[in-house]
């Protein structure tokens, strides 16, 4: 699995922090882990809403499988992924959150709220979510005896999604250009990118955005 780390700008300084937590579980399950940013204060400068548009690039491109972003509360950042196609993501705020997101839920993307009770002992919080969170079925149902109607309603909410929402590309071609780049246009997008985009018109038109 190709798991994604996504920071906004207000949230940048802890980026390496949460960055060195999940890659320890990363690391355990034999997943591969990409930063994508924010690292510092002034780098590559994203806002929540430009967390969606970029985990949307990311996930209907099949650069990622997965995406951990968030912000100050996670509220904005969850709301901003929700926007785009083929894009399924949940609030955790614990490590029960991050299970039963897994197994009911089986989306592919977590937003977590960075600025509310972070402080002393944060780093065990995060790693018992990540832990909660990769360490069971995605999909396998909860209790267990509910698995195929949550199954069942998780298609539903899929084919749901394809009707309400373009595709990426449409997207991409009709947002606005200069937040589109401004979006993409950073060290972290260009190093990672291209090298794992697996959808070829996806790939070949932000390449000529960027040149």
């Amino acid at each position: 699995m190709k798991v994604a780390l996504l920071n906004e700008n207000s949230q940048s300084s802890k980026n390496k922090e949460i960055y060195s937590t999940l890659k320890s579980i990363c690391d355990e399950k034999g997943y591969y882990l990409y930063n994508y940013g924010m690292s510092e204060d002034n780098d590559a400068n994203l806002t929540y809403v430009q967390l969606g548009l970029l985990s949307a690039i990311l996930l209907n491109s099949g650069a990622v499988d997965f995406v951990v972003t968030g912000c100050g509360t996670g509220q904005g950042a969850m709301l901003a992924l929700n926007s785009f196609p083929n894009v399924f993501c949940g609030l955790v705020v614990d490590s029960t959150d991050a299970m039963l997101f897994a197994r009911i839920n089986a989306g592919n993307a977590i937003s977590l709220p960075f600025a509310k009770g972070y402080g002393w002992g944060s780093e065990i919080t995060l790693r018992n979510i990540f832990a909660s969170l990769f360490s069971c079925e995605f999909g396998g149902g909860y209790p267990i005896e509910r698995k195929e109607p949550e199954q069942r309603n998780k298609k539903i909410l899929d084919d749901v999604k394809k009707l309400t929402n373009k595709d990426m590309l449409s997207i991409l071609k009709e947002i606005d250009k200069e937040f589109l780049k401004s979006t993409i246009d950073n060290h972290y997008f260009r190093e990672n990118f291209f090298k794992h985009c697996k959808d070829k018109e996806i790939g070949h038109y932000l390449k000529g955005l960027l040149e």
